[in-house]
């Protein structure tokens, strides 16, 4: 049968209604879908957030981006991002800031300046190279670059103040 020749009316004609309205049920269902996807996205609490990285072999910057979810509180909000930063990149050929087995044991905010304490293993560099000084510095930037109200970060690790007066 050439269908150039025929009418898209006689074209239609040939479909049996069942097979049509099927077709129009998936589209519909699925135009449907698409929305409600669309809505959710435009109502979610996601956030853009920036970590960096320094590649494994050149040293260079590395900038993801993650969509990480806003909490009620900022508190909460940079606690996720350090937490984010602690995990790592998602890149295979990115140094990690911190050695693996790291957690953050704590962050307060409180005007205007984070104090984040970390356990013991942040004051190893990670196996795969870097130093501990500028893994901080690196953080601590990303933080500042993040979140526009801290005017000031200070780490801790196990509750003892480390790097003091290195980021002034």
């Amino acid at each position: 049968m050439i269908l150039s020749k025929a009418s898209p009316t006689a074209f239609f004609s040939k479909i049996p209604s069942l097979r049509l309205f099927a077709a129009l049920f998936m589209a519909l269902a699925l135009s449907a879908l698409a929305i409600v996807t669309l809505i959710d996205f435009l109502v979610s609490d996601l956030a853009r957030r920036s970590l960096v990285f320094y590649d494994i072999d050149s040293g260079e910057l590395i900038i993801e981006e993650r969509m990480v979810r806003r909490a009620e509180s900022g508190e909460l909000d940079l606690a996720r991002y350090v937490e984010e930063a602690l995990l790592g990149s998602v890149l295979p050929n990115a140094l990690p800031l911190f050695p693996k087995g790291t957690r953050l044991r704590s962050l307060l905010y409180r005007n205007g300046t984070v104090y984040a304490d970390f356990s013991a293993e942040a004051l190893l560099p990670p196996p795969e190279g870097g130093e501990v000084l500028g893994n901080f510095r690196t953080l601590r930037e990303g933080v500042l670059r993040n979140f526009p109200r801290v005017g000031e970060v200070r780490f801790f690790i196990d509750g003892t103040a480390a790097f003091a007066g290195q980021f002034r």
